[in-house]
């Protein structure tokens, strides 16, 4: 029966140069790979060692990328090791298998969306209103499942924030500030319904998870077992349950920790 690793990959298994949080001498930093190239510039990277260790755990369990990234967003990606037979991205919104969307899944999303939550086009039209410009540098929406904003971080009130995350609980949505972005997701769009999916397809007997934000808690509350970095909202909130290690690293090297954990459960190397 395969073990089903289930891992966000922003900040996370991937990262951007802000991102990295090499605060070693420059002499003593790890060697990088670029896994992501955007408009000819490089754009997410992980340790040359994180990159072994994921090739690795392609060969010892089914390694599934589980994003909120756009499926455009995510096919940008050029992760080593063998290609992911499945994939999550927009959150849970699409399911793919061997690159190709499962249109079954993806009509069973929309209609939890349909009953159990407002609309997207009344979350946009807040959000439109809201949003000062003085801040904001773009809005988008993804997949038209869910809306996020670009931002100034260091202009964005707290308060605005708080604001939207209040005004979206009572719609059935939720509110996610990472890095840049601004994140407002239908509630019943989720990683864990999707992983769950592809768990009970593959027969996984054991489900491995790891991610660093908010959207990610459902996800890894769904698995037997889960890592979360030193970094982002789940840390900055202390968030934690039972089944789930904080870690203590931190930038880059949280993603090559992570990568060890899972090989680790995978080959039932795990001290006692």
């Amino acid at each position: 029966m395969p073990v089903l690793v289930a891992s966000d990959l922003d900040r996370t298994l991937i990262y951007s140069a802000a991102a990295l949080a090499l605060t070693m001498p420059d002499a003593r930093a790890p060697r990088l790979l670029c896994v992501e190239v955007h408009e000819a510039r490089p754009l997410s990277f992980m340790t040359e060692t994180a990159a072994q260790l994921l090739t690795d755990l392609g060969d010892a369990a089914l390694f599934m990328p589980t994003t909120t990234r756009t499926r455009k967003q995510y096919q940008r990606i050029n992760l080593p090791g063998p290609p992911p037979k499945y994939a999550i991205c927009a959150n849970g919104g699409h399911l793919l298998v061997d690159g190709a969307t499962d249109h079954d899944w993806h009509a069973r999303v929309l209609a939890r969306l349909a009953d159990e939550c407002a609309p997207l086009a009344e979350v946009q039209e807040h959000l439109a209103k809201t949003a000062d410009p003085l801040w904001l540098r773009k809005q988008r929406v993804a997949e038209d499942l869910f809306a996020y904003l670009v931002v100034e971080r260091e202009l964005l009130p707290e308060e605005w924030v708080k604001e939207l995350a209040a005004w979206a609980e009572n719609r059935g949505w939720t509110v996610s500030l990472q890095g840049r972005k601004i994140y407002a997701v239908p509630k019943p769009l989720t990683k864990s319904a999707a992983v769950r999916e592809v768990a009970r397809r593959t027969g996984a007997e054991l489900t491995l998870a790891a991610g660093d934000s908010l959207l990610d808690a459902d996800l890894l509350l769904a698995a037997d077992r889960g890592w979360r970095p030193g970094h982002g909202e789940l840390a900055d909130a202390a968030w934690a349950a039972p089944q789930i290690t904080a870690l203590p690293e931190r930038g880059v090297l949280a993603g090559e920790r992570i990568l060890r954990e899972f090989l680790r459960d995978c080959r039932g190397t795990r001290p006692a």
